[in-house]
């Protein structure tokens, strides 16, 4: 239990919230479960009363929310960063696909809580997930990499990557590969490439299974060629 804290003096309410959501990130890091956050629990490690503690947030799920997002601003900024060190769209959405992916695997208990429970509606996490996967989508759309409307494209793209590290996380004991980013890499390139193609391709354009396979090695062996070249 931490040490009992003096009375708050005018302006110290910001530090004392800041505390609050420190101590509940270091509980969701200890337990690896989001069921030991009470407010009584957040309240002892930080020294202070729990009504002291529904000052700032009314409820458990209210400060649930509010801690989970906090490392949803360091989502942004490594998205931000590694999508900004290439200059070819279609790669740089790549990037952002894989740091999210790995972001996900690294916060598994803030993932669960934001993006695999059920909500009554758009979370705040879910929307700025989302957000920055369209705007890397709307990038290819304007370099015409992919074709379509943006932001359905972009639901399609999540979607694999969502299933992909829900499934890492949820299934823990599955015979996954022993390196994870292994599967992920696998994901990433179909969904990417997948919605390249198809993007182009009527829905009834589909041709029979062969003459697919014949036009595929036709031009993956271009890429591959004028890859060595």
């Amino acid at each position: 239990m931490g040490a009992k804290r003096t009375k708050a003096r005018p302006g110290e309410g910001e530090k004392l919230r800041d505390e609050i959501l420190r101590a509940a990130e270091a509980l969701l890091g200890e337990t690896g479960t989001d069921q030991a956050l009470t407010l009584r629990a957040v309240a002892q490690r930080t020294g202070v009363s729990t009504p002291s503690v529904y000052l700032h947030f009314p409820n458990r799920e209210a400060l649930l929310e509010a801690v989970c997002l906090r490392v949803w601003d360091e989502l942004a900024h490594r998205m931000r960063d590694r999508a900004g060190e290439v200059d070819d769209p279609m790669r740089s959405l790549s990037r952002c696909a894989r740091v999210y992916a790995r972001f996900a695997l690294d916060h598994p208990v803030q993932y669960r809580v934001l993006l695999m429970r059920p909500s009554g509606g758009s979370s705040p996490g879910a929307v700025a997930c989302f957000r920055h996967l369209a705007d890397a989508t709307a990038a290819c759309v304007r370099a015409g990499t992919l074709r379509g409307e943006p932001e359905i494209l972009a639901m399609g793209l999540w979607s694999a990557m969502h299933g992909c590290v829900s499934l890492l996380i949820a299934q823990p004991g599955f015979d996954w590969p022993e390196q994870p980013e292994a599967l992920i890499d696998t994901v990433i390139r179909m969904a990417g490439l997948g919605t390249a193609l198809a993007s182009r391709v009527p829905r009834d354009a589909i041709p029979p299974s062969a003459e697919l396979a014949a036009g595929l090695d036709e031009l993956a062996g271009k890429w591959t060629a004028s890859r060595k070249a």
